[in-house]
């Protein structure tokens, strides 16, 4: 006779694969199908009853999928739209929860439950728009990055909350200073975590895993082991799991292979994840949900709209388009996952009811379902928008940040908009040449008389959308000594010249050997005597 655990187990992932497959031509979410999978086998057959095993298994699933997230956190990847991200991010998260906040006032919901729901409200997925832009292949463009680095600074603000409820405990019978005493041990803790896990990036990690050698399964092991290890210290600290699976994922992001080590975990982490959602429709109460569908539908649509409109005003505040905004926006217009999280944290610790749970997760379900289809069909609509002028009535300080038109052959791209840059457009303008500069701060590009385009050069999607292919050739100014070697491979890949600045004389060499056609190797050197040496290098006429 199977054991009910593992039946009801087979029963979950059946119908969680069953209901992908059934939603996936109209392109639901998987998050959202895996909670209709879990109603189907809860409150409406009653084939599930969700036993304690199973919830262990999605206790450990939110685990790891705060550990991949941790993943994620590269201080690398977000250098160049960190203060847009920090910036739109955070007044987003001050806009949702305060107007969630006074929805929920005027439904009459109490002060704990008000607090949850603004809680709720003030993250942004981070599943739906990686999974979704990566396959458009948008995850590199720079309304992907944003997005990304958006809902990035919000998941270390998610750790903030888990950390403060931890600390707070039961919310019975405790006193002002036993709360007092349990919020410091928590921030305590996780200070003392989040100074391990940046510690061990840096001194203990890089020689641990170079002495492992090249075994890609010692690689996942070994990083399970770290995750794992770092859940334990926080339970030794009494911090919720999730909140050492995370610092373990930030302290690999650091490492050189963590893009390899995400793609291997995510797959472990899907079957995790996918159980939590279901198990999460599987405890949801009907007769709940029905009565909560007005304010669920109402925060619903206030959640889409206010936060599309904002993404448009402040991105356009920051020196971005329009279409920037609208794009990121797109993205980003939904509550998060972990918000599901916290209202089942707050119902199992007796703080709030099924009736606020199931509130969010009308929202959430509604939200991720709608900004789906704004991401898949995100150009269509903003061309829509643009036809019917609701869009484009904006001014934008530099609006050739947001022309995305196709590229003629035979410019030159310039890389890195500091002072050598700078000179070196002017020059290239005076002398005729059809320039396009890039800089990853619009404030680097005003002012220019060329074509400008906002990003990071060392994407390879970003280079593509500048037009490298058909490209005369490709400057870069920049002192980042990684960037500098990533464009001359990628130029001598493409076929296209490069001219790249050795900030120091001894990078000459390592450049040459990476596919540089040029190098400058001073940044005091006259733009005439560096346009002459493009032209004795045979670059160009």
């Amino acid at each position: 006779m199977m054991e009910p655990a593992l039946r009801e187990l087979g029963l979950m992932l059946i119908a969680g694969a069953v209901m992908v497959l059934l939603t996936r031509r109209v392109y639901m979410p998987s998050i959202v199908a895996y909670i209709f999978a879990g109603l189907f086998l809860g409150p409406l057959t009653g084939l599930v009853s969700e036993q304690e095993s199973v919830r262990r298994i999605a206790d450990a699933g939110i685990a790891l999928l705060l550990f991949l997230v941790g993943l994620e956190l590269s201080l690398r990847k977000l250098r160049d739209v960190g203060r847009t991200a920090v910036i739109a991010g955070g007044g987003q998260i001050i806009i949702a929860a305060a107007g969630g906040a006074v929805i929920a006032w005027l439904f009459g919901y109490a002060a704990m439950e008000i607090t949850f729901i603004a809680a709720a409200l003030a993250f942004s997925s981070t599943i739906v728009p990686v999974k979704l832009l990566s396959q458009k292949n948008q995850l590199s463009s720079l309304h992907g990055r944003v997005a990304v680095g958006i809902s990035l600074v919000q998941n270390l603000l998610v750790i903030v909350v888990l950390t403060f409820l931890t600390g707070l405990g039961d919310p019975e019978g405790l006193s002002g200073v036993e709360i007092l005493r349990g919020l410091g041990l928590a921030f305590g803790g996780m200070l003392l975590l989040l100074a391990g896990a940046l510690l061990s990036a840096r001194f203990v990690l890089p020689p641990l895993f170079n002495w492992m050698g090249p075994s890609q399964e010692g690689l996942l092991i070994w990083s399970l082991c770290w995750c794992f290890l770092f859940v334990l210290i926080a339970e030794a600290f009494n911090l919720s799991p999730e909140i050492g699976a995370f610092l373990a994922g930030v302290s690999l992001a650091q490492l050189r292979f963590n893009e390899d080590l995400r793609r291997r975990v995510n797959p472990l982490m899907n079957l995790f994840v996918a159980v939590f959602f279901i198990s999460l429709g599987v405890s949801m109460e009907l007769g709940s949900a029905a009565e909560q569908w007005l304010p669920g539908l109402v925060i619903s649509v206030f959640v889409l709209v206010a936060e599309l409109v904002f993404f448009l005003w402040i991105m356009i505040r920051l020196g971005y388009g329009d279409r920037t905004g609208w794009m990121t926006g797109a993205a980003v217009a939904q509550i998060s996952e972990f918000s599901l999280v916290l209202a089942a944290l707050g119902v199992s610790m007796g703080y709030i009811g099924a009736p606020i749970l199931s509130v969010v997760a009308i929202v959430a379900t509604v939200t991720m379902a709608v900004t789906a289809y704004l991401i898949l069909y995100s150009e269509r609509i903003y061309d829509w928008l643009l036809e019917r002028r609701i869009l484009g009535r904006w001014p934008v300080r530099n609006a050739a940040l947001d022309v995305h038109e196709e590229h003629s052959s035979g410019h030159i791209i310039v890389v890195g908009m500091n002072a050598l840059g700078r000179r070196i457009v002017d020059r290239l303008v005076a002398l005729g040449e059809d320039v396009l500069a890039v800089d990853t701060s619009p404030r680097n590009l005003e002012g220019l008389t060329c074509r400008v385009m906002l990003g990071n050069a060392e994407h390879v999607g970003f280079l593509e959308e500048a037009g490298m292919r058909d490209a005369k050739l490709l400057v870069s100014t920049l002192q980042i000594e990684e960037t500098n070697q990533l464009l001359a491979y990628w130029g001598r890949l493409f076929g296209v010249p490069t001219s790249i600045h050795a900030f120091d004389n001894s990078l000459a060499d390592d450049l040459l050997n990476a596919g540089a056609t040029h190098v400058i190797l001073s940044k005091a050197a006259g733009t005439r005597r560096i346009a002459d040496a493009f032209r004795s290098a045979g670059i160009f006429a």
